[in-house]
């Protein structure tokens, strides 16, 4: 897309976790197709790195644990552009690997810092610019993951913080109605990012019956392009949950 070609008011989006997988995938097309991104994420080099030299990438370092430093990046964006159309609410850990009874309370705790306070905070910040801009209205996009629906063994904090974010996403749309606010999720299956390495998935991911398998894999463009559609529906439609998976995952029969 040409500058020529861009609406006279380009869309604004907050990307979380945009220095790596799937939210560099999204930022970067997101500035492809037009939009102004500001990325946010706790490493200002990887954040630089995604931006590239692209004129309309804001890069913010931000802890989304940290409310103040939540508040700054969209008091940034507002100050850059304005408003805020979209939100892909995607920062998140994957947490300690262990069953109930062998993880640790500080990482239980972590994880769910990370993955559901810090999606919290960076989605009432939004809600309240949504709220309070002309004309009102915008849309959030939360990164769940397939585990909202099944858990991985031995991913009891990380499966948690999935399920919360499903009702966190289920309240968020509820609550914007009346302020042209609309809140989906998408529920990503074994997109090709660094955190399958961290459970193993091209090499052998653990299976339910104590077996392992290599698990097909799909590339993270595609993933991004999911979002972007979600991002991209007329603010008259919704889409408030997509599921997308490698071909031949075990997800449908797992377990």
């Amino acid at each position: 897309m040409t500058e020529s070609s861009l609406p006279a008011h380009p869309r604004i989006a907050v990307v979380t976790g945009a220095g790596s997988g799937i939210g560099r995938a999204v930022a970067r097309l997101m500035l492809a197709e037009g939009y102004r991104v500001a990325l946010a994420g706790r490493r200002e080099a990887q954040l630089l790195e995604t931006a590239g030299d692209h004129p309309h990438a804001l890069a913010v370092p931000c802890d989304v644990t940290a409310p103040d430093d939540v508040a700054r990046l969209f008091a940034e964006v507002r100050q850059r552009w304005g408003r805020v159309d979209v939100l892909f609410n995607n920062a998140g850990i994957f947490g300690p690997a262990g069953d109930v009874g062998e993880i640790s309370v500080d990482e239980w705790e972590a994880t769910l810092r990370v993955n559901v306070t810090g999606s919290m905070l960076c989605a009432a910040e939004a809600v309240r610019t949504m709220k309070a801009q002309e004309p009102q209205g915008g849309r959030i996009i939360n990164n769940g993951s397939i585990s909202a629906h099944s858990p991985r063994p031995r991913s009891v904090a990380y499966t948690v913080t999935k399920h919360a974010m499903t009702g966190l996403t289920k309240s968020i749309e509820l609550d914007g109605r009346e302020f042209g606010i609309t809140c989906g999720q998408i529920d990503i299956g074994n997109t090709r990012t660094e955190i399958m390495d961290t459970i193993g998935v091209g090499s052998g991911a653990l299976q339910a019956d104590g077996s392992r398998k290599v698990e097909p894999m799909f590339p993270v463009d595609d993933a991004a392009r999911a979002v972007l559609m979600m991002a991209n529906m007329p603010a008259s439609a919704s889409v408030g949950s997509l599921v997308v998976t490698a071909a031949g995952m075990p997800f449908v029969g797992r377990g």
